[in-house]
């Protein structure tokens, strides 16, 4: 069985360019050679590959991470892969899991990969010469399992397995038979890239580095050619939680489970620690553009952060639409029709709209406790007026000339209202 030294602190003086750009911008946690693959990376392209599960109907930000690194390596001159996993989400990854995965029908994760390739391939073009698409179902939705055994199965140690980190976080709370075939299916993957397209490293979070390493033995012992391996860090806040979590759930790139306007506010919203780690990784702007950045005005940094990483994700015009709405939110100008936008009611408004129903019509409260909650703790803002009676209605004279006004719950959600 080989052995890999993680190599994280001390890194070569001769890396090669396109690793010392990931090392720059946070993308490098450990490598299993980095001496070896510099050398490589100098001598021509390398064909490396991200994958991802299609566990869901829309990727999130935090998938997103190695396609970010993929854009990087590609512009360096090399070729990447995207993986949907179409084959391991039928089981699913325990990796940095507490516990098993919910099983999702087979249908449905073929749909899930259609619609994530869609998303991801808008990213980065899949053009087949220096971006391609695979699916592993290709390989493993008809694998004979008594031949899986014999011609794989057999190069993994048991004992072994359960030395890396994400068997022995579940072995805590119980690891399935199911979930614990998943890295020999991860590890043919490598395989099967490194034979149908040369694939000679693999990159992704550092949760999972076991995973790599079994794949990059198993194509030593199988075919004896040398793979290499690239983690970055699991990426957090600054203080703790994970990143590209929001009070509806994960940040979705599909703009019907997050909208760009909400996308755009998450990144506006960032604490002053965290803008620039977050636009080295999610921006394609030099780092003397960054440092200039947050050498100045956070909140101008803040902004240019979320108008870049809504425009990698959902284009300029939808940007620009979200940018022009955060400042008409937050008083600077720009346009009140880019806002989010409910329409009501004006005869609501004629009779007194009670302002715990204006809120939760709105839309800026989940029911009408939460809406209830915000206005007794003064957070209710109606037109620039703040609200904390519950009992309290608003009516028509709030209403502009236009018949709108603008609701406010806290200091960072807006909605504009328009009546009919």
């Amino acid at each position: 069985m080989y052995t890999f030294f993680a190599e994280t602190a001390i890194l070569s003086p001769i890396m090669n360019k396109a690793l010392e750009t990931l090392k720059e911008r946070g993308f490098y946690q450990q490598c299993t050679d980095v001496d070896a693959l510099s050398r490589l990376m100098d001598a021509g392209t390398v064909t490396f590959y991200v994958g991802i599960d299609p566990t869901g109907p829309s990727t999130h930000i935090g998938h997103m991470l190695p396609v970010f690194a993929l854009r990087h390596l590609r512009d360096a001159g090399h070729r990447g892969i995207v993986l949907i996993g179409g084959g391991t989400a039928r089981i699913g990854d325990p990796s940095g899991k507490t516990e098993m995965r919910r099983m999702i029908s087979y249908e449905q994760i073929d749909e899930n990969s259609e619609s994530i390739k869609g998303q991801i391939g808008r990213f980065v073009e899949f053009d087949g010469e220096t971006v391609l698409c695979d699916n592993n179902k290709n390989w493993l939705a008809d694998l004979n399992y008594i031949d899986f055994l014999r011609d794989i199965g057999s190069h993994f140690s048991v004992n072994r397995m359960l030395t890396f980190e994400a068997y022995r976080k579940r072995m805590e709370t119980g690891l399935s038979f199911v979930e614990f075939n998943y890295q020999l299916l991860q590890s043919y993957d490598f395989l099967k890239l490194n034979e149908r397209h040369g694939a000679a490293l693999q990159i992704g979070g550092d949760d999972q580095w076991g995973n790599i390493v079994a794949g990059i033995e198993l194509i030593r012992r199988i075919n004896g050619r040398e793979a290499y391996g690239l983690t970055f860090p699991l990426v957090t806040t600054s203080d703790g939680k994970k990143m590209g979590k929001t009070e509806k759930g994960a940040l979705f790139l599909d703009p019907a489970m997050t909208s760009p306007y909400e996308f755009f506010q998450y990144w506006r919203n960032v604490t002053d620690a965290d803008v620039r780690k977050f636009l080295l990784l999610f921006t394609f702007l030099t780092v003397s553009e960054i440092d200039g950045l947050v050498a100045g005005d956070v909140n101008k940094a803040k902004e240019r952060l979320a108008y870049e990483v809504t425009k990698e994700i959902h284009g300029v015009g939808e940007a620009e639409k979200a940018l022009a709405g955060a400042k008409a939110a937050f008083g600077g100008g720009g346009d009140r029709a880019s806002m989010p936008t409910a329409r009501l009611d004006r005869a609501r408004f004629d009779a007194g709209y009670p302002v715990v129903d204006l809120f939760f019509d709105a839309g800026l409260c989940a029911s009408k406790s939460d809406a209830r909650r915000l206005v007794e703790q003064g957070g209710a803002t109606v037109a620039d007026a703040p609200y904390s009676d519950v009992k309290a209605s608003v009516g028509a004279g709030v209403l502009d000339a236009s018949g709108e006004l603008i609701l406010r719950a806290g200091k960072k959600k807006f909605v504009r209202v328009t009546t009919n």
